[in-house]
């Protein structure tokens, strides 16, 4: 039968090893004498041999007891690393996030959610891959990685979703007297460059409807796969563009306004999280985080200059 030896029996043992007495461990130890000899009795029964010879009131280890030492030490220390790993993943010191991206937020937001959120922690690391949204929902419905945030995806069973659905805004040269303007419409842009995404995209399907409704043309000019590219061909005034207001807080694009846009076109997110997987405690707060982000979005109103302002 393997012996059962306890945390506590180990760290006696190292302990009247370190001392050479029963006396000196039991008062490092503030433990009484007869409990620590007890405690090694038992140590020894556990084993089936002495691991000290007990002469003129004087232990003295068998060389048995010496390897046991070595072994104690590199168990006992790392269970201390452990436990202290531990509590640096209860505190958000230490620990790894697993982090999906569309596209939209890749280049800007979720870097600069990322920053903030891991400031003061040092030994969290992060892995952060940017894929289409449809690719960003199969990442986390296999468990690949822990939190992802994308376009809202259909509901399914593998996946948590947490719905946003922050309102999109246009985006105008400063340069165009149309900047002037606080809100603008489909009938403002009537014969306007418009640059626009794919034909399927919820927000051009959208777009396409307002102007539409409004019996005003669409004069699509550009098409494109995501919003930021569209943000260069405004500012060089090549057209106008209706983009998500993620792209729009965060732009590092110069010479764009981005003013309000009547009627509301919505760009739904989901922060997406494994649904048969229970999150971490770094997951639970990054997901606060973002969260509070996100939820800032809405409240940011067109600026006069570059940019959204609060």
């Amino acid at each position: 039968m393997l012996p059962n030896l306890t945390l506590r029996q180990l760290d006696t043992f190292r302990e009247v090893m370190r001392s050479g007495s029963i006396s000196e461990a039991s008062r490092t130890l503030l433990r009484t004498q007869p409990a620590v000899s007890t405690m090694i009795a038992n140590i020894e029964k556990e084993l089936g041999f002495k691991l000290f010879v007990r002469e003129h009131g004087r232990l003295t280890p068998s060389p048995e007891a010496f390897y046991l030492l070595e072994e104690t030490e590199e168990v006992l220390d790392r269970m201390g690393r452990t436990v202290q790993t531990m509590a640096e993943f209860g505190t958000l010191d230490r620990g790894h996030l697993r982090i999906a991206c569309h596209p939209a937020a890749s280049g800007f937001f979720m870097p600069r959610t990322l920053a903030s959120f891991l400031k003061g922690r040092p030994n969290v690391k992060v892995d952060l891959m940017m894929r289409a949204s449809h690719v960003v929902e199969d990442l986390i419905a296999s468990q690949q990685f822990d939190i992802a945030l994308a376009e809202t995806p259909q509901e399914r069973g593998s996946i948590d979703i947490e719905v946003f659905e922050p309102k999109c805004v246009i985006a105008i040269s400063e340069h165009d007297p149309l900047a002037a303007k606080d809100v603008l419409t489909p009938n403002d842009l009537r014969d306007y460059p418009i640059a626009t995404l794919f034909a399927d995209h919820p927000v051009t399907i959208a777009t396409n409807d307002a102007f539409a409704q409004s019996g005003t043309p669409l004069n699509r000019r550009f098409v494109l796969r995501t919003f930021l590219p569209a943000l260069e061909l405004v500012g060089a005034n090549l057209c106008a563009a209706v983009v998500d207001r993620i792209t729009a807080l965060t732009s590092p694009v110069e010479g764009v306004v981005f003013r309000e846009f009547d009627p509301s076109i919505i760009s739904s997110v989901a922060i997406l999280v494994p649904a048969h997987r229970p999150p971490s405690v770094m997951t639970n707060a990054f997901r606060d985080h973002l969260r509070e982000q996100l939820s800032q979005i809405e409240s940011h109103i067109v600026g006069n200059q570059h940019g959204l302002q609060s």
